[in-house]
């Protein structure tokens, strides 16, 4: 399993494993008549389920799919948009506010009568009269207010739009390593459909022989040359195959469903690549592999930073702001009408001193935030290494292992050459010819199985340096 973990923003990623499809394909044991004939009738009806339409595709088919269908992808879009909205909504420390309203009251209490009046401008010296100030009549007022507020020092607000900014940066290299991940995801499913085509292209061919063997076999059964339980040893062996041959289909359409999932592909078909597996001409040097320009080791970087510009807002908060401040309005005794006008500006410097100690707590959290940022900073890049020292050995490991699976599967093939002629000739016995067709069998899976290793082993040394 490949597991993609960023601490500070809690992506993960886990790619299902796949890996040894094929790798181990026993024997069957011999087994009597009556198990025999239930197998075979068991796999035979199972044949209706390949017959399924096959669509031929690339891996750059898939891989242009893949990023720009992919959900996982366009969720992390969507995330780095939430995250510039978030930085975008920091531009009101800097930008004003302005405000448009339009009221209109009837009233006839004292105070709010006469200031309407006064507002209006139609005040006289009539309305001085004691009876009319204390009881007035009921008088109608609209007002037009448009007020504007002017941020001019919030140093707190400086540095929660940094903060945001950062996060922004941060989602958006998320994003890019979120995309280079299923282009990996993508390179190790289109091995894996290779793989699975190979495997039925081999038991196919391990079919065709068995059934030719199963012949010779009841030629010589019915001549008497064979015994009864050397020709039950050719039936299973024909059984095997068959039964390997239906679990390599099942396996190509399981590889070909999960390429459609990262496609973001409805349809139910049998993918088939255009190319077949071959071992990959990438060139691994060991000497200059490190993990610095990783998309998400900055991310994780840019992650505590953010932190680190929180933990300075909430300082700054203990700052005093001045902000400035203005209104224009419009008054009179009709509707959208503007017979009065006015306006007032001002400035204000405000300071709150003291919320309880609400203040010193917000700031005493936001540091242990930062503090444990860089501490899983640290711990991220420190497991990075760790898995990229794994990786290198891993190829390494795959390297061996492909020179000795290849020099198996050319002395099994030698070998199987050798004694087939000698079984046609009568030289040789039916279970030594079975063992070694198994075992060129096999031997031929685990090459092919092993070239996909080597394939995977140089694709995650490159995602882990990329």
């Amino acid at each position: 399993m490949v597991t993609y973990v960023t601490s500070a923003s809690n992506i993960c990623y886990e790619t299902p494993s796949l890996t040894n499809l094929f790798l181990h394909i026993k024997i069957i044991r011999p087994m009597n008549k009556k198990i025999l004939i239930v197998l075979m009738l068991l796999t035979t009806p199972l044949s209706w389920l390949y017959a399924q339409e096959i669509k031929f595709i690339s891996k750059k088919e898939v891989i242009d799919k893949v990023s720009s269908e992919n959900l996982s992808i366009k969720i992390s879009k969507e995330e780095h948009n939430s995250a510039r909205a978030d930085y975008r909504q920091t531009n009101a420390v800097l930008l004003p506010t302005i405000n448009v309203s339009h009221t209109g009251i009837a009233t006839t209490n004292p105070l709010m009568a006469f200031g309407s009046k006064l507002n209006q401008e139609i005040l006289t010296p009539s309305d001085f009269d004691p009876n009319l100030l204390n009881d007035p009549d009921e008088i109608k007022n609209f007002a037009t207010k448009i007020e504007v507020q002017q941020p001019i020092i919030n140093m707190d607000g400086f540095y929660q739009r940094k903060a945001a900014k950062t996060k922004m940066q941060a989602m958006e290299l998320q994003t890019q390593r979120t995309s280079d991940y299923l282009l990996f995801e993508v390179e190790k499913a289109y091995m894996q459909l290779q793989l699975a085509h190979k495997a039925v292209s081999v038991l196919e061919k391990a079919n065709e022989t068995a059934l030719a063997n199963k012949q010779l076999a009841e030629n010589s059964f019915k001549q008497g040359y064979l015994q009864r339980a050397d020709m039950l040893a050719v039936e299973v062996r024909v059984t095997e195959v068959q039964n390997q041959l239906q679990t390599a289909k099942s396996n190509v359409k399981n590889a070909s469903n999960y390429l459609s999932f990262l496609m973001n592909e409805k349809e139910d078909v049998v993918l088939k690549p255009s190319d077949s597996l071959t071992l990959t001409t990438l060139e691994v040097n060991n000497e200059i592999l490190s993990i610095d320009n990783r998309a998400d080791i900055k991310a994780m970087q840019l992650a505590s930073d953010a932190y680190g510009a929180m933990h300075k807002a909430d300082k700054m908060a203990f700052l005093p702001r001045l902000n400035a401040f203005g209104s224009y309005e419009l008054y009179d005794n009709e509707i959208f009408k503007t017979d009065a006008k006015g306006y007032l500006i001002g400035a204000q410097l405000s300071w709150n001193i003291l919320e309880g100690t609400k203040k010193f707590g917000k700031a005493q959290k936001s540091k242990a935030d930062f503090e444990k940022s860089k501490l899983e900073y640290d711990q991220y890049v420190s497991k990075s290494n760790l898995e990229l020292n794994q990786a290198k050995r891993m190829l390494q490991d795959a390297e061996n292992k492909l020179n000795l699976t290849k020099l198996a599967l050319d002395q099994s093939e030698e070998s199987l050459r050798i004694r087939t002629n000698r079984f046609k000739q009568g030289l040789e016995k039916t279970t030594d010819l079975l063992m070694v067709e198994t075992q060129y069998a096999q031997k031929q899976l685990e090459y092919y199985q092993t070239v996909f290793e080597y394939n995977y082993a140089k694709a995650y040394v490159q995602f882990l340096t990329k």
